[in-house]
């Protein structure tokens, strides 16, 4: 995706129809995320991707977010390069460390202390793996001795990483090993903060960020009622990460009106990002729409792209 264009995705809904309606109305990328064990009943990850895959023919399909060192790398290398064949290429993986429901590790068998070291290290030996050459590595977490994935994915070099995550460490993840950033419960001051940082540390390794993407998950509710956009936030985040958000909402998530929203999503983008992943609240496929008719056109990248 161009940092000289704006372009636009949605957490995937669960229903057919409406991931085929929301490609239909050209939205560039649907993402699903999950999880092993979280008190809220979510799909697993790579499960819902492949769903995803049969569901659509054009759209970008990615998660938001796979909890990589969860997996055995050989196993999701695989995983990944025959979705990425079966979808044309048409993958993108979002990374992330996990951590916030410590049941996910205890179902996978890892250690939660070690999740920041080995995704770090599983991000290395997948893009080995997908070079489709026998792959030989001794790490601090796993070895392998002239293993093979094949065939390849159809992307060369595989599916791009865009990273996930806040704090410092994921920012350097991005900057060393990721194509893309996508933070998440940030508000538009941080994300831009972010996004230096981001520089800051590739220019730190003599890394040149040219073709990296700029994405912003954003929690946003919609309402024509601003109160009642803000209680469906509230109630939404509440849900999934059952906690009480009222004291941060009006920093981590989007809500409002359509004006409201319009202005709060351009903050996002005049700090930097270029490609923006709405999570409407509840993934409302009218709600989704709405934001496309009638947010989204009132969008402008700086006169300075």
């Amino acid at each position: 995706m161009s940092s000289t264009e704006l372009t636009i995705g949605f957490v995937a809904p669960g229903d057919r129809g409406a991931v085929h309606a929301l490609e239909d109305a050209g939205v560039a990328s649907l993402w699903v995320g999950g999880h092993l064990a979280s008190p809220n009943g979510s799909p697993e990850a790579m499960v819902w991707l492949a769903r995803l895959v049969e569901q659509t023919t054009r759209v970008r399909v990615g998660t938001a977010t796979l909890l990589l060192p969860l997996y055995p790398p050989g196993i999701v290398a695989k995983q990944l390069a025959d979705l990425d064949r079966a979808s044309g290429g048409r993958l993108a993986i979002g990374i992330g460390v996990g951590g916030e429901y410590p049941a996910d590790f205890e179902a996978a068998g890892v250690p939660i202390a070690e999740r920041g070291s080995r995704t770090s290290e599983a991000m290395e030996v997948l893009r080995a793996f997908w070079t489709g050459e026998p792959v030989t590595h001794q790490g601090k977490h796993f070895h392998y001795d002239d293993v093979r994935i094949f065939p390849p994915p159809t992307q060369p070099g595989g599916p791009p990483f865009i990273v996930t995550g806040r704090q410092p460490v994921a920012m350097r993840r991005a900057a060393l090993l990721g194509d893309g950033w996508m933070p998440y419960l940030y508000s538009a001051r941080r994300y831009g903060e972010s996004v230096a940082q981001v520089r800051a540390f590739a220019e730190e390794s003599g890394r040149d960020l040219a073709g990296f993407e700029w994405c912003a998950y954003v929690f946003v509710s919609l309402d024509d009622d601003p109160a009642k956009a803000r209680e469906g936030a509230g109630a939404f985040l509440g849900g999934v990460y059952r906690q009480d958000f009222d004291a941060m909402l009006d920093r981590v998530a989007v809500h409002g009106n359509v004006e409201q929203v319009t202005e709060k999503v351009q903050a996002y983008v005049d700090a930097g990002a270029r490609h923006v992943i709405f999570a409407p609240g509840g993934a409302s496929p009218e709600i989704a729409h709405r934001i496309l008719s009638e947010v989204v056109p009132g969008l402008v990248l700086p006169a300075s792209v």
